[in-house]
């Protein structure tokens, strides 16, 4: 039997239409399509036929339901070995915290063809939504992209937040609602200033978005204080108060 493809897409931060064309040309050529909960997933009938497309849920949702990575490269390996075009819809870009990587790794072990379409960061694209640029000239040459899904201390951590709180320029951090307490409190401790700008954006590029301001200090306090649930991506640095200046 003729085997199939693999074609991992990047679908952007939420709203469908930041999906590349690149993108959406996999989607229409797709047989089987493979979605996150996250990106355009919800939104594929509005603007995809999938007349004759079969769409799998592999939603992995924070703290709540989750289909296991292992499954997942199962049913890519599975579907393509069925001579089907199969697409793996992730949210945001396949290589940023995105396991996209080791879904490719998996095909290739399989002796399967897989092919990666980069998609839009939230890590950048939901910050702009809410008028923060991670770089302005003058203010900050730098930034820096941080997974906050596990808190500080935590023995499979690689993150060293003192260190990142000395490194100066814009942290950017995603995954980390749960965890935001912890984290604020481990960048104080390690020299950030407590009133350094802050932000959080919720449901970045989509109809639901919220956004709110704050410091370093009171960020946490912010997002209890407005049930801030996730997804989310906070903002640290002179830019997040950039946008109270138009």
């Amino acid at each position: 039997m003729t085997k199939g493809h693999i074609t991992l897409v990047g679908g952007g931060p939420g709203a469908w239409d930041l999906l590349t064309i690149r993108g959406l040309r996999a989607l229409e050529a797709a047989d089987v399509i493979l979605a996150d909960h996250l990106g355009p997933a919800a939104e594929l009938e509005d603007f995809l036929d999938l007349t004759g497309k079969e769409v799998v849920d592999v939603a992995k949702l924070p703290y709540a339901r989750q289909v296991a990575q292992e499954r997942i490269n199962e049913m890519l390996v599975s579907y393509a070995r069925e001579g089907k075009q199969v697409v793996r819809l992730k949210g945001g870009d396949p290589y940023v915290f995105g396991r996209g990587f080791e879904e490719l790794q998996a095909c290739a072990a399989a002796g399967l063809e897989c092919s990666v379409i980069p998609g839009v960061t939230s890590a950048v694209s939901v910050p702009a939504a809410a008028n923060v640029p991670v770089t302005q000239r003058g203010v900050t040459h730098a930034f820096t992209v941080v997974s906050g899904h596990l808190p500080p201390e935590h023995p499979k951590s690689l993150v060293d937040w003192s260190a990142l709180a000395q490194v100066g320029g814009t942290i950017v951090v995603v995954m980390g609602v749960r965890n935001v307490r912890a984290i604020v409190e481990k960048l104080l401790e390690a020299s950030l200033s407590p009133d350094t700008p802050a932000a959080v954006i919720q449901e970045g590029e989509t109809d639901a978005q919220r956004v709110f301001f704050a410091t370093a200090a009171t960020l946490p306090d912010v997002m209890e204080n407005n049930d801030v649930t996730s997804p989310a991506v906070y903002v640290f640095g002179e830019v997040a108060g950039l946008a109270h200046t138009g």
